[in-house]
């Protein structure tokens, strides 16, 4: 995960400035302040593509009706199954939603279409992007024109990117009233320092939630980072660890699976 790898890379190596969270003065690290306001993003795409009317939910068949445009960028993961279409237009006004499979993607018009098309296995909304990741034996060759369609033909339809706008995802990390001082640092580092480099990585992190007795923070990968062969080796050696030097309270991060992803992990141990 390029996104994250390069926040902790500059972690230690980077002169510590003062940090104040809520009267406490604290050290954080000048470089994790700037590092994603230092970053452009659009320099890093891997492949622009011009998306012109022609292409119909088929990917082939002629246009009928008014002609239209939109250009649409590719830029590619730290997962090589999972790549980032970025459509030139605004995708989640406020947080980020994740579809692990089609059921979930009942009540999004945008991630209903995207897993129509034979081959996609996750769809991921970001605030400028969408993530999709396909199975083992699909190839982007094939998939790309399919996914430029649907993401062309959704945004001239003029329909909400959710049917009921309550299905958006919450803002996981908004620090509630009855939230202790600990849980409001975490989700404010969870905010702020890490979830904004996942996000450069094409995914994201929702906090689950934290266990004052055991230390344990409960965070789940989403988007590209979810299957993501350096997401675990990321997790414990990049987020738990900025977490604990900040946060003395936490012992530990542990990931929090869906359903499809246990199986997955149950099945490769078996293999």
């Amino acid at each position: 995960m390029r996104g994250l790898r390069r926040l902790i890379s500059g972690y230690r190596a980077c002169i510590l400035e003062p940090y104040i969270y809520n009267g406490v003065r604290r050290h954080t690290s000048r470089r994790l302040l700037f590092v994603s306001s230092s970053v452009n993003v659009l320099s890093r795409f891997t492949s622009p593509t011009m998306v012109r009317s022609s292409y119909a939910p088929s990917g082939l068949a002629n246009f009928v009706g008014q002609r239209r445009s939109m250009f649409i960028q590719t830029q590619s993961t730290p997962n090589p199954q999972s790549l980032m279409f970025y459509p030139g237009k605004p995708v989640m006004e406020v947080g980020s939603a994740d579809f692990p499979n089609a059921r979930t993607a009942m009540n999004s018009p945008l991630a209903k279409a995207l897993y129509g098309i034979d081959g996609v296995t996750r769809v991921f909304f970001g605030s400028d992007f969408v993530t999709v990741t396909k199975s083992d034996d699909a190839t982007w060759d094939f998939l790309k024109p399919e996914i430029f369609a649907a993401i062309m033909d959704f945004y001239s339809s003029g329909k909400p990117l959710f049917l009921d706008s309550s299905t958006a995802a919450a803002m996981d990390t908004a620090i509630h009233e009855d939230d202790s001082e600990t849980v409001a640092m975490i989700k404010e580092l969870l905010e702020t320092r890490i979830r904004p480099a996942v996000q450069d990585d094409g995914g994201d992190i929702e906090y689950i939630g934290f266990n004052p007795e055991s230390g344990i923070v409960k965070l789940k990968m989403q988007g590209a980072c979810s299957g993501c062969p350096s997401s675990s080796v990321t997790l414990k050696s990049g987020i738990e660890n900025m977490l604990m030097h900040y946060v003395p309270e936490v012992k530990a991060v542990e990931q929090e699976l869906d359903d499809e992803d246990e199986n997955g992990d149950l099945k490769s141990q078996l293999e």
